[in-house]
C-alpha cells in the first residue's frame, strides 16, 4: 500500500466528488452548475493529489498545450451557458491530455474482477483493445490530434 498524506486523500476526495458530479451533470440533461461544479472539483483535487507546482507543468506542457486549450475552452463554455458543445471539447481536450495514460488505466481495470470482466463484453472488447494497445498511448493521441502537431520521440 502506497501511503498517502493528508493532502492526497483530500485530492482523491475531491476528485472523486468531482467525477460523481460530472456524471450526474450529464445524465440530468446537462445541467451546468453541476458540470461546472464536477470541473472545478476535479481540478482542484488533482491540484491537491500531485501538488500545484506539478499541476501547472503538468497542463502548461509544450506539447500539451492543445489539451489544455481545449480543456479550459471547455470549461468555459459550460460556464458561459453552452453545456453541451463545453462537454464535446472538454472531452476532446480530456483525451489530449491524458491519453498517454489511457492505455496504462484500461490495461489495469482489465485485472478488476467485475471490471475486467465488463471490458470483455463482445462490442467493449474491441474498443477496450483498441484503447489498451500498447503502453505509449501512441495510437490513441494519432487518433485524435491532427497530422505535424505532435512531438514524437527520438529513438
Amino acid at each position: 500500500m502506497i501511503p498517502l498524506s493528508d493532502y492526497q486523500k483530500i485530492g482523491i476526495g475531491l476528485s472523486g466528488f468531482g467525477v460523481v458530479f460530472l456524471f450526474l451533470g450529464m445524465v440530468l440533461f446537462f445541467d451546468r452548475g453541476l458540470l461546472a461544479m464536477g470541473n472545478i472539483l476535479f481540478l482542484a483535487g488533482l491540484a491537491f493529489v500531485i501538488g500545484l507546482e506539478r499541476t501547472f507543468k503538468f497542463f502548461f506542457q509544450g506539447r500539451k498545450l492543445r489539451g489544455t486549450g481545449c480543456f479550459v475552452g471547455g470549461i468555459v463554455l459550460v460556464l458561459i451557458g453552452w453545456p453541451v458543445v463545453g462537454m464535446l471539447v472538454e472531452c476532446y481536450g480530456f483525451v489530449l491530455l491524458f491519453g498517454g495514460f489511457l492505455p496504462v488505466a484500461v490495461n489495469f481495470m482489465r485485472r478488476v474482477p467485475l471490471i475486467g470482466n465488463i471490458l470483455n463484453l463482445p462490442g467493449i472488447r474491441s474498443a477496450a483493445s483498441w484503447i489498451g494497445e500498447g503502453s505509449s498511448g501512441s495510437n490513441l493521441t494519432g487518433a485524435f490530434a491532427t497530422r505535424g502537431l505532435t512531438r514524437r520521440r527520438r529513438s
